[in-house]
């Protein structure tokens, strides 16, 4: 995660919620950044976003801060912060998410996003509620979710045909009547005063707050008479999906998480993948979504790269050198720099990360030019050989004195001056 001095909170509410209530929610969770992030530069805060799918009941705030070397605090140590005091505000659900470095998918939601699979909806309704507990539970994640919510209340309205037909009124009739008591639909424009007002079908929100009210509405018969609307229908509450999902041609729920501090997305699928073991049956399938999908392949792609590197650039040094001897020698100091890595990373609490992979790469080059320039130097000297000198004079390979031309020391020696100049 990379310091980008930013961040985005990302909220919901229950299901039914007014756009009223949201609105106010909305601005508590902007007072707090306001209060308790003096390092911020500026805040949108959006009430039912138009990319949400104008749902009422969510909301999005970006807030911008100053630069890293104009503030105290880091980028996670504030959002970390503020994940500590949105459990206060229990009127919806809100998270802070930061951008990841590298992500294919800018409006990706949570880092973490583990997706359940099934042919058959009922099994995926049945096990949600333990995955999300089991989720909750676990010290990796931070404000789990589920976008597969069975909490959008619906009121059904069962109309008795009969007593309707027997009364002169149709279905369209009640169908309408309906409409234009609820609906909100625009019927009309007129000019006042050089003003144009929109004629809109609907009752005062004191008429429509509760379900009883429906029954205060009148259906007029093809007589013209007025007739109360309970007298030809019944209500029944009940909940059901918002939306219900498909992945790869399956019913599917994506859960999302937070990670908490210190813990990496790499972390976080270990831990969906261990609760998934637990809960799921064979009939079950998953994926990733999101970041957490874009870190998958990106690993995979990388151990796959660097795998087809080391295997060209053996044979491009076997053949340069015309041996599979000197390449095996040169390549041998490839893992000696990686375990030396690792183990600085360890050492500092750092983790292997698009960085950390990025200087790896460096360093293994770095090694593997010195290994080239010391095994072509060791080669040339015992191509030529070493010209003994009998006259006094120094050998023309080496600056070593006379005296120890014969001695066994003297290659060694020669080497080890190939391996500082290299």
């Amino acid at each position: 995660m990379e310091d980008r001095s930013q961040f985005r909170l990302q909220v919901s509410a229950p299901e039914g919620t007014a756009y009223d209530y949201m609105d106010r929610y909305m601005d508590k969770l902007a007072k707090l950044v306001i209060d308790s992030i003096p390092e911020k530069d500026v805040m949108i805060s959006m009430t039912a976003p138009g990319f949400s799918g104008g749902s009422v009941n969510s909301g999005f705030s970006r807030v911008t801060m100053v630069p890293p070397s104009e503030r105290k605090r880091s980028q996670q140590q504030i959002v970390d912060m503020v994940n500590r005091n949105l459990p206060k505000y229990n009127e919806g659900r809100a998270s802070s998410i930061q951008e990841q470095t590298i992500a294919v998918n800018r409006r990706g939601g949570q880092p973490v996003q583990f997706v359940l699979q099934h042919v058959n909806f009922e099994k995926l309704k049945e096990v949600l509620p333990k995955f999300l507990e089991e989720a909750n539970n676990n010290p990796v994640f931070q404000g789990p979710d589920v976008d597969l919510k069975f909490n959008k209340p619906e009121l059904r309205v069962i109309i008795d045909r009969l007593k309707a037909s027997a009364l002169g009124i149709s279905v369209q009739d009640i169908n309408e009547a309906l409409q234009l008591a609820l609906s909100n639909r625009q019927l009309g424009f007129f000019t006042k005063d050089g003003k144009q007002y929109v004629v809109m079908g609907q009752v005062a929100r004191d008429d429509r707050d509760d379900p009883a009210d429906l029954e205060s509405i009148y259906v007029r018969n093809n007589l013209g008479n007025q007739i109360p609307l309970d007298n030809l229908v019944s209500f029944e509450e009940d909940n059901s999906p918002p939306t219900i999902y498909h992945f790869n041609r399956y019913k599917s729920a994506t859960i999302s998480a937070g990670l908490a501090p210190g813990k990496t997305i790499g972390d976080g699928i270990k831990a969906m993948e261990e609760i998934s073991k637990k809960l799921l049956d064979e009939s079950f399938s998953t994926a990733l979504s999101g970041s957490s999908r874009d870190y998958a392949e990106s690993g995979s792609n990388t151990s796959f790269a660097f795998i087809l590197a080391l295997i060209l650039i053996f044979l491009i040094l076997a053949a340069q050198f015309e041996s599979f001897i000197d390449p095996l020698i040169i390549m041998f100091t490839v893992p000696l720099a990686i375990a030396g890595a690792l183990l600085s990373l360890q050492i500092f609490g750092q983790t292997l990360n698009i960085f950390s992979q990025i200087g790896m790469i460096m360093l293994i080059g770095l090694v593997t030019k010195n290994g080239i320039l010391i095994v072509e130097f060791a080669n040339k000297i015992q191509l030529t050989g070493l010209k003994k000198n009998t006259g006094g004079d120094r050998c023309s390979s080496c600056p070593f004195p006379p005296d120890i031309d014969d001695q066994p020391g003297h290659v060694a020696g020669s080497i080890a001056t190939g391996i500082i100049i290299g």
